[in-house]
């Protein structure tokens, strides 16, 4: 089987791809999978007449679609020209390609931002399209919409087999650590880890250093291991169709990914600054935005169809946290 892994230098594909390696260790195959991947400047999946070059030529049996641009409050409020437009080309021209080029089997990543800004709480997969989205990231949203509606339009008209998984808020090993145009766990890390050298290199810091947060603190978020999500992708496109149809519905097919668990943002700052082993204050800037106030994803059905986490938030941040070491070697100068 050829499995095209679209996206996987990013987080989430670089770890569907740790995964079906591992999986194949694990079952004791007699050969790595057969993954074709392409990076950006060998394949701009904005382009469709490239795009469907690639898949006239490869013809990959499965498709993970986890190419996305994405980014945190500050690049979604300073692109949203750019989320909607990339994430939208990007996933109309794999969809349309892979239906084109008889792909068997392809699932869509797409974002717990897809539901209102006050969905009830824990947010079960019925509640999309029923209220406003969130401002702040609005366009990324509608673009993850979009992405669903294709794949079940796709089914409808065709009769493919095209998923959907909706994750909640991921990190983990490869996450992106820029200052500006990062996810909140990944721009705590960074920030903390600076404020650590800082007050290493100058002792007299030590009492007076503190780390600024945006908002109140107050939301509460949920948070997977990217590496859980990875297991969870390659669990729901092996389920068998019956299966997924019978927990699913032609147009409701999408499936929540998620730990069960929520924390406020300041109870994930604490949790950060311990595991860095950062000892200043963190202060908040209430003049920020704090972004939907709550965001829980009920997974229940996902938990029906027999898959659940392994990772805990301590023991993730401990790994993200000694990725991030690796990958941005920062000293008190940098």
């Amino acid at each position: 089987m050829k499995i095209y892994v679209a996206g996987h230098r990013g987080m989430v594909g670089s770890a569907i791809v740790r995964h079906l390696k591992k999986q194949a260790t694990e079952n004791s195959e007699p050969s790595t999978p057969n993954l074709v991947l392409r990076t950006h400047s060998e394949l701009d999946l904005t382009n469709q007449s490239a795009v469907n070059e690639f898949f006239a030529t490869e013809k990959p049996d499965q498709v993970y679609l986890a190419a996305a641009k994405v980014g945190g409050i500050h690049a979604n409020h300073t692109y949203p020209a750019e989320f909607i437009y990339q994430n939208l080309m990007i996933e109309a021209n794999i969809i349309d390609a892979a239906y084109s080029n008889g792909v068997e089997k392809l699932l869509f990543l797409g974002s717990s931002c897809i539901y209102p800004k006050l969905a009830e709480q824990p947010m079960r997969e019925d509640a999309l399209l029923t209220g406003t989205l969130e401002p702040t990231n609005e366009p990324y949203a509608i673009s993850k919409i979009a992405g669903i509606k294709l794949c079940e339009s796709y089914n409808r008209q065709y009769g493919t087999d095209y998923r959907s998984v909706m994750p909640t808020n991921l990190y983990g090993i490869g996450d992106n650590y820029h200052p500006e145009n990062s996810h909140v766990i990944p721009a705590l890390i960074r920030r903390f880890h600076e404020a650590k050298l800082a007050m290493e290199s100058n002792s007299a810091l030590s009492t007076q250093h503190s780390v600024l947060i945006w908002g109140s603190g107050k939301p509460r978020r949920e948070f997977l291991n990217v590496d859980d999500m990875a297991a969870a992708s390659v669990h729901v496109m092996n389920l068998e169709k019956e299966v997924y149809d019978a927990h699913t519905e032609p147009m409701l097919s999408h499936i929540n990914v998620g730990c069960g668990e929520d924390i406020t943002i300041r109870e994930l700052a604490e949790a950060i600054a311990e595991t860095i082993g950062y000892k200043g204050k963190i202060e908040q800037d209430p003049t920020k935005p704090d972004g939907t106030p709550r965001k829980l994803m009920d997974s229940s059905r996902l938990r029906s169809l027999g898959w659940q986490p392994k990772i805990s938030l301590k023991e993730g941040l401990e790994t993200a946290y000694e990725d991030f070491q690796k990958s941005y070697p920062l000293t008190p100068s940098t």
